[in-house]
Order: structure tokens, then C-alpha cells, then sequence
């Protein structure tokens, strides 16, 4: 499902931390089956910023769209994530630097949040479109995703974007500790390195949450949609 000219990464779980799960719970994945109309598909900071630096990010592109599509169809909601302009602080200057602070606090460009996304992504009428603050599209009082997920009914919310270990692993961790379930899409999250993304999804799948691919979720969906 990968966009020929750009790579995804090559993922894995360790097959101790499988059977770490299986002798535990009795079964390889905690979330077996998932209702549509109760899940949320998350994508963080697919935006030029981000997209156009990392051959990576590219490379979901694809995913992220036969995610949403199948989504919508199924009566589920997709949720675009995109980093809101801040202001520079003193931490953030000294953390970064004067200049990368700028940048980042500019990251995620300006205007209407539709054209602020990557330019290759459709979107649906239903769609939610929410800025974050903060790198967790999750933390309470820098974005508005949580309580327009509640007030649609969501309990399961499917993790892709980018990048992998920094704001898609922040939004997965916040998600599961507000008590949503979650699911990070491995071969949906995009980051610099397959041994950066390999060690998010090793603690996503050890303590967070499940870690599956593409190919498994849309599965889940679409058996979800004919029950």
C-alpha cells in the first residue's frame, strides 16, 4: 500500500514482546473487533512542514487516505490534527534555539486549516479539523480533539501522522490515559528512522496500546461495519 517513489518503514514488534502479551491477556492483540461509528481516525501533522522534509511521511500518504475512506464509508470519523501557531517562550528558546523555536512555532503555516494540510489528502464534509499546542493532540487544554471525539461518542481512536516518536507517540499515550483505546497504525506513522518509529511502537504495543497495520485495520473496519 506504499507510494512506489517513497519508503515505510521497515516496522516490527519483537516476537518476545508478542508472547510477553499473549501469556499475560491470552491473546496477541488487546483489541480484537472495533464499532466504526465509534472510532476515530487521527492524523497528526500531515502537513508541508513535516511531509515535505521526510521521504517517510510520504510514504503513508496512501494509507492515511484508504484509512479515511474506509472510515467515512463505514460511518467512523476522521480527525485531521494540525500544530496551531504559537508564541515563543523563554524554555522553548533555550530548549531550541531562537531560530528552530521560531520555526516550530510556525510549522504548521497559515490560513484556513483545510489548505494547511498536505495538498494530496481528500477530505470528507463530516471531517473534524483541530489544532494542537502542544505536541499531544491529546493534552488537556491545547486542543479540542477529546471533548469533539466524546461528544460524537468515540472510544477507540486509530493513531497515524507524524512523526512517530514525538507527537503521534505523545497523542497515543495521552488518548489511552484519558481512556480511549487506541491503535497506533504502524505502516501510518512516519518518522526520521525505522529504529525511532521500531522503539515507539515497542512501547505503544508493551503499554499503551495495539500496534497493527494498515492491512489489519481496514480489516477490522470493515467486519465492524457488517456486524
Amino acid at each position: 500500500m506504499a507510494d512506489t517513489e517513497f519508503p515505510l518503514h521497515a516496522w516490527r514488534i519483537d516476537d518476545r514482546e508478542y508472547r510477553r502479551q499473549q501469556e499475560r491477556r491470552g491473546r496477541r492483540f488487546a483489541y480484537t473487533s472495533l464499532d466504526p461509528t465509534r472510532t476515530a481516525l487521527v492524523v497528526i501533522d500531515m502537513v508541508p512542514f513535516f511531509v515535505d522534509a521526510n521521504p517517510y511521511a510520504r510514504g503513508i500518504i496512501p494509507n492515511i487516505q484508504l484509512l479515511a475512506d474506509k472510515m467515512r464509508t463505514a460511518g467512523g470519523t476522521v480527525a485531521w490534527v494540525l500544530p496551531a501557531r504559537t508564541e515563543r517562550t523563554p524554555v522553548g528558546d533555550e530548549f531550541h534555539g531562537p531560530e528552530a523555536a521560531e520555526m516550530f512555532c510556525n510549522s504548521g503555516g497559515s490560513g484556513p486549516l483545510p489548505d494547511r494540510l498536505w495538498h494530496g489528502f481528500t477530505l470528507g464534509i463530516n471531517d473534524l479539523l483541530v489544532e494542537k499546542s502542544a505536541p499531544s493532540a491529546f493534552f488537556p487544554g491545547r486542543c479540542t480533539l477529546s471533548e469533539l471525539l466524546r461528544e460524537r461518542g468515540i472510544d477507540t481512536v486509530l493513531i497515524t501522522g507524524t512523526v512517530t516518536n514525538v507527537c503521534c507517540e505523545s497523542s497515543a499515550r495521552d488518548a489511552w490515559t484519558l481512556g480511549y483505546r487506541v491503535v497506533m497504525v504502524a505502516d501510518a506513522n512516519a518518522t526520521r528512522r525505522d529504529q525511532d518509529h521500531n522503539a515507539t511502537l515497542h512501547t505503544i504495543y508493551r503499554s499503551f496500546g495495539d500496534v497493527r497495520p494498515t492491512e489489519d485495520v481496514l480489516t477490522l473496519i470493515e467486519s465492524g461495519a457488517s456486524v
